[in-house]
């Protein structure tokens, strides 16, 4: 099967919103296998505490993949305790180059609080212009949407709610049922979790 062809490419959307001294990143909580819905209520953003250092991780692809390279996430920020960039860089370096990880089929989008990044397995570790990113099959929409309320006066999880609201209205692999983990530069956390 080759890589445009792995079905788990479509089974979520994931944005990552920064205003106002906090990040949001929100994930539907649809999973789907080619064009069959196998699970609705999935949780696909994460929060890590390495050595009490609190990061919110979420993601779009396999699952088994995604958990991988959160755990190796994880190590790289207990390696290098408070430096969230340095470790995504590590990691984005590893799944670059060994040869098990290059076969992993997701995306990460990481936070803690300050800054944002999405991790990719081209090697990329990119920190989103606009202070919006989102990955998965409705991120396109989730992104555009969210882009064009961010100078609006609603807050970072208003925004990130009525980007996803768009994204679910919009593309069939994902749906209304969100994970949402709040994090802020002093490394104060809110986790919800809300029903279509």
């Amino acid at each position: 099967m080759e890589k445009s062809d792995f079905p788990g490419w479509h089974g979520t959307t994931i944005i990552g919103v920064k205003k106002d001294g906090k990040v949001v990143i929100a994930g539907d909580g649809q999973v789907s296998l080619g064009q069959t819905v196998i699970k609705g209520t999935a949780r696909k953003v994460r929060r890590l505490s390495p050595g009490g250092f609190d990061v919110v991780a979420g993601f779009a692809g396999s699952t088994a993949d995604a958990f991988a390279l959160l755990e190796r996430l994880e190590a790289k920020l207990e390696a290098t305790p408070g430096q969230l960039a340095r470790a995504s860089v590590e990691l984005a370096k590893d799944w670059r180059t060994d040869k098990y990880l290059q076969k992993l089929e997701a995306m990460l989008i990481v936070s803690d609080g300050s800054e944002m990044f999405v991790i990719t397995g081209a090697g990329d570790v990119l920190e989103p212009e606009h202070d919006v990113a989102a990955i998965g099959s409705g991120g396109n929409y989730a992104l555009a949407a969210a882009r064009g309320m961010m100078d609006s006066d609603r807050d970072a999880e208003a925004v990130a709610r009525a980007a996803m609201a768009i994204a679910s209205d919009i593309c069939v692999y994902t749906n209304g049922n969100l994970t949402i983990e709040t994090i802020s530069a002093d490394g104060d956390a809110k986790s919800s979790h809300v029903g279509v």
